[in-house]
């Protein structure tokens, strides 16, 4: 049985913290909201090794409640709360990078906070501490760096409160950062998570032993019962429906509560996990800090539509990867895809993968979905990486991917098609034949967005010919998005069905729907939406009429494999339709669509056909215009 008490939690602790660091800033530190601290101290641990360039950076931002021990120093160390991606060897791998962590503005961890003394009165600030933001953490880690002297950032990286750090740091100091990436964050909180915050607050200052938050010293000991009733509601909100179900039904048992010595109900099993929770937090927090921080979190505005988000992050210009996880209802996937979309509005580098995982707002603190996160965060790291001259490249990256990506046998001089495999997908000595014929239409340095685009081979060969080329893919696979992230490239997760809406009118030069079109649903808007995104679209599919498919079928009476990016049988292809070159040129005449030029393809012999193509090509590919 699963241990009931396990959670995101579980590696924090009241322990010391002997490896961390602090710099204390003498004189007034001004804040957002009209307050005034005097000589902040800012807590912090580093990791790694920092290089005679100083550009091997990567700033950790952690979430609510954590603090800057993100991961074990060595094996007699504490784990750290990330401990799972950040050390030697793993995602964020600690033998290349130079990873610091710092503890929030407000929070009972080493940094300035309510408890800390007020150097005015040499009494804990109490009530008196004044309102903090995000942007006030920000600034803080900013001066922590300048004292450093560190003046760039590899990556800037971080999950929930820690993302919309990040946010903050691409937008206001874009010279500094050269990545950003989020996990499970959003521009800002939704009401219906201020609301939980409102409550927790409440719940606090409620508390007979609260003293209007001036309890330090108290022989009561301060509000425990509402910072621990605060927490109780806040782990709500990190899990899921679906991880609670797993949780607390299958692999507990609802009513198979473990007793725990506690003034809170225990009769389920979920009640007992959030008094154990509750009791936890009140060992290593403080509860002026759990109001300062869910205050900051509540106040953060970078927008709650796609312009006012794209008019915030337009200063930035780094590279992005945004990530969200399915089940998370705090900070729900359509705020990470709101991010995107505003990225996309202002031509930005942006990657994005909405994970699939039941563990809700937790799942990036948690091991269900580390080979997922994990790898994309190794990938965008590796990349950025190497644009300054680290030595891992793609080449060193291993990623899984289809049967069609394996090397094909070199063809023996005495082939049948001189030096052409016939492998039934136009695969040459160079590659696919079909994509050679796209880079036929397209001009070297055009900009592209290709749908359905796989594992990014043709973006791979765009960015080869041109490294000017703006490109982006569109993809929903997710080793297809690891492929492409490890080779670099832009690639956002996004249904073609549903539109293209995120992207403005002829934002690219060209966009291309390869060997896709007889697997979509959505066709007449898809295609409206490639001649409305880009000045020319490239439509490339399987042409049903191709005689040697039309004859196996009538010979035998069973389907053809007909070939494309797969070769599928009836029962599992993707294809949901079948149409010929003669069905998509009249498709052209009904709405109006010129095309501008025209490629068949007998992929099976690896040639060009220009002899009656509706007969004699396996493979159509067509440049439209309005």
């Amino acid at each position: 049985m699963a241990d009931l008490f396990d959670s995101s939690d579980s590696q924090r602790g009241a322990f010391e913290l002997p490896y961390a660091q602090s710099v204390t800033f003498n004189g007034d530190f001004s804040l957002k909201r009209g307050g005034t601290l005097k000589d902040v101290t800012v807590v912090y641990e580093t990791y790694g090794d920092l290089n005679e360039n100083k550009d091997n950076v990567i700033l950790l931002s952690h979430a609510l409640t954590g603090d800057s021990h993100v991961a074990r120093h060595n094996m007699k160390d504490n784990p750290g709360w990330w401990d799972i991606l950040i050390g030697p060897g793993k995602s964020i791998d600690t033998n290349r990078y130079f990873v610091i962590c710092t503890n929030n503005l407000g929070s009972c961890r080493g940094t300035t906070g309510p408890a800390s003394v007020n150097p005015e009165t040499g009494r804990p600030y109490g009530a008196a501490f004044p309102e903090v933001t995000m942007e006030d953490n920000v600034k803080l880690q900013k001066m922590l760096l300048d004292r450093l002297g560190i003046t760039q950032l590899l990556a800037v990286v971080g999950g929930s409160v820690g993302g919309m750090m990040c946010l903050i740091w691409a937008a206001h100091y874009p010279e500094m950062v050269k990545g950003a990436i989020t996990l499970a964050t959003s521009p800002c909180l939704t009401s219906q998570a201020i609301a939980f915050d409102v409550v927790g607050r409440n719940a606090i200052t409620s508390d007979p032993n609260f003293h209007g938050g001036d309890y330090y010293g108290k022989p009561d000991g301060g509000p425990a019962v509402g910072l621990a009733l605060a927490r109780m509601l806040g782990h709500i909100t990190y899990l899921s429906r679906e991880s609670m179900i797993r949780k607390f039904d299958v692999e507990t048992g609802r009513c198979n509560a473990r007793k725990i010595d506690t003034q809170f109900e225990t009769e389920f099993a979920v009640g007992s996990y959030l008094a154990h929770q509750g009791s936890k937090f009140n060992e290593r927090f403080d509860a002026n800090s759990y109001i300062t921080l869910t205050n900051a979190c509540d106040f953060m505005d970078f927008g709650d539509n796609v312009p006012e988000i794209a008019e915030n992050l337009e200063p930035a210009e780094c590279k992005w990867l945004i990530l969200s996880f399915s089940t998370d209802w705090l900070l729900p996937p359509y705020q990470s895809e709101q991010i995107v979309d505003a990225l996309i509005s202002k031509k930005k580098a942006v990657s994005y993968y909405n994970i699939p995982s039941d563990a809700g707002h937790d799942a990036f603190l948690l091991p269900l979905q580390l080979s997922t996160y994990g790898g994309l965060i190794e990938h965008f790291l590796n990349n950025l990486d190497k644009e300054q001259g680290g030595k891992k490249c793609e080449e060193d990256i291993h990623v899984v991917t289809d049967v069609h990506e394996m090397e094909m046998p070199i063809p023996s001089a005495d082939s049948d098609n001189s030096g052409v495999y016939q492998d039934g997908f136009g695969r040459s000595h160079d590659g696919r034949l079909d994509f050679e014929s796209i880079l036929e239409l397209i001009p070297q340095h055009a900009s592209v967005l290709d749908l359905g685009c796989g594992n990014g081979d043709l973006l791979k060969r765009l960015r080869k010919r041109s490294d000017k080329s703006r490109l982006m893919g569109i993809e929903l696979c997710e080793r297809c998005i690891q492929k492409c992230v490890a080779r670099g490239l832009d690639v956002v997760q996004k249904d073609i069905n549903q539109g293209l809406k995120a992207f403005h009118d002829r934002q690219y030069e060209y966009v291309v729907l390869s060997c896709t079109l007889q697997t979509v649903k959505e066709v007449e808007n898809v295609l409206e939406e490639m001649l409305r995104v880009g000045r020319f679209a490239i439509v490339s599919f399987p042409n049903s009429a191709y005689l040697p498919w039309r004859k196996k079928l009538y010979e035998t009476g069973r389907m053809p494999k007909r070939g494309c990016d797969n070769d599928d049988s009836w029962y599992n292809t993707k294809d949901v339709r079948f149409l010929t070159l003669a069905d998509f040129h009249r498709f052209c005449e009904v709405k109006g669509y010129s095309v501008r030029r025209q490629i068949a393809l007998d992929t099976i012999k690896g040639c060009k056909i220009f002899q009656n193509p509706n007969d004699n090509a396996s493979m159509a590919i067509l440049e439209l215009s309005r």
